[in-house]
């Protein structure tokens, strides 16, 4: 591929998973629209966000990634977009709950396709020393879904209707489908290291003993899953809680939460892969034990966050751990793909997001629904404030001792990655 070939790959595989996260978030700012409607408790909305979106998510990752191990991954991508978006706008014509939760196993199934075979591609386009950044960029798509969703949503849910939000969201990615699949070329395998495929796929019981043998791997899996279990759950309830708790209108949260999170959270992910890069030059466990040390200082900013009695203070406190507490994924990602042969990366990438979203998903989102249920006997409509504020002093001074343990042995675990070559 040539440079701007790459250039251009990477930049449409950042709009799909832009794509990805606006039909993944859109639910976020409808849900108080939702709960209105079909009079439903935020236990059952976390199922909703969390287990009916994960449960085909994360159960369908590796088989289809062991399918982009061996096959074409634009084609696959293509296929992902078009079957979320569809998905997404047939959301829109629910007559009941139950109903829109299998509209959303629908999403989850389409998404599933879409980053193993998107990590693996970028691994063949960027060499390890530029990887981290790249996925840096490609994790962009995350901020900017975030941002759209909160900002168009809260405008369609006050003057349309969230039944509508669905279609305008999920229609025009069937456009970006078709775009995939006939403007990127495939990349060849092992391209941008210079490795040589042997063609051999290993089996999935081989992928899976490689990485669970690299103790670097799996502190890095077990981190990042409650990393995101945080950040899932701030993003999906803080609309819920700015609601409760300083009786703000859907439009304005949207605005409001869409900026923090579209622009602050856009340069953590984008910074954290290009500090990491630099860092890791020199040193890859420093690296490791810099995303520790920004992931415990993320702790204290939120406690702010959610002890705070201004909504003011609140959304400007949000600000700095809508950075820092990024800055984990795009290097996590990038040194998956980093501790494994050619064959394996996509697999590799599945394995990690299935661990990840079992975490933050499929148990975490659930259980900060049952934390805020079961708290409000006692404290109302401050009961999310709080749920958030405990989910976040639990989880994220773990994440943090587990990237600390894995930057001690990653030096060695790369050193291995072509074993299997």
């Amino acid at each position: 591929m040539t440079v701007g070939q790459r250039r251009y790959a990477l930049g449409v595989l950042a709009v799909v998973y832009m794509f990805n996260f606006i039909d993944r978030q859109i639910l976020a700012i409808l849900l108080p629209s939702i709960k209105n409607e079909f009079a439903v408790s935020d236990t059952v909305l976390g199922l909703l966000t969390g287990t009916a979106f994960a449960l085909f998510y994360v159960s369908l990752g590796v088989p289809i990634a062991r399918y982009a191990d061996r096959s074409n991954r634009r084609n696959l991508i293509a296929l992902a977009v078009a079957i979320w978006s569809g998905m997404t706008a047939i959301s829109g014509m629910v007559a009941n709950f139950w109903q829109l939760a299998l509209a959303r196993v629908g999403v989850g199934i389409g998404e599933a396709g879409c980053s193993p075979p998107a990590h693996s591609m970028i691994a063949d386009m960027y060499p390890p020393e530029r990887r981290s950044a790249a996925m840096g960029v490609y994790t962009l798509g995350i901020s900017a879904g975030i941002m759209f969703a909160y900002l168009a949503g809260g405008w369609f849910v006050e003057n349309v209707g969230w039944r509508q939000t669905f279609f305008a969201v999920g229609l025009p990615g069937l456009l970006l489908a078709l775009i995939v699949r006939f403007t990127i070329r495939e990349p060849a395998r092992g391209a941008s290291e210079q490795r040589s495929d042997s063609g051999d796929q290993p089996t999935l019981g081989e992928v899976w003993t490689f990485l669970a043998r690299r103790r670097s791997f799996v502190y890095m899996a077990v981190g990042s899953g409650l990393s995101s279990w945080v950040g899932y759950s701030i993003i999906f309830n803080m609309p819920s809680f700015l609601t409760r708790s300083f009786d703000v209108g859907t439009t304005s949260i949207g605005v409001w939460l869409g900026l923090i999170y579209g622009i602050a959270g856009g340069i953590g992910f984008f910074m954290g892969g290009y500090i990491v890069d630099r860092i890791g030059r020199h040193s890859h466990r420093k690296a490791l034990g810099f995303l520790a040390a920004s992931t415990l200082l993320a702790t204290f900013f939120n406690a702010g966050v959610f002890l705070s009695s201004s909504m003011f203070w609140c959304l400007l406190l949000l600000i700095i751990p809508s950075i820092i507490s990024n800055f984990y994924l795009a290097p996590v990602l990038g040194q998956t793909q980093s501790l494994v042969s050619l064959r394996m990366r996509a697999v590799a990438s599945s394995l990690i997001l299935l661990i990840l979203n079992v975490i933050a998903l499929l148990i975490g989102q659930p259980l900060t629904g049952f934390v805020s249920d079961a708290l409000a006997a006692a404290q109302g409509t401050e009961s999310m404030r709080s749920a958030l504020l405990l989910v976040s002093a639990v989880g994220l001074p773990i994440a943090a001792l587990c990237y600390w343990a894995a930057g001690r042995s990653i030096e060695q675990d790369l050193a291995r990655a072509q074993e299997k070559d």
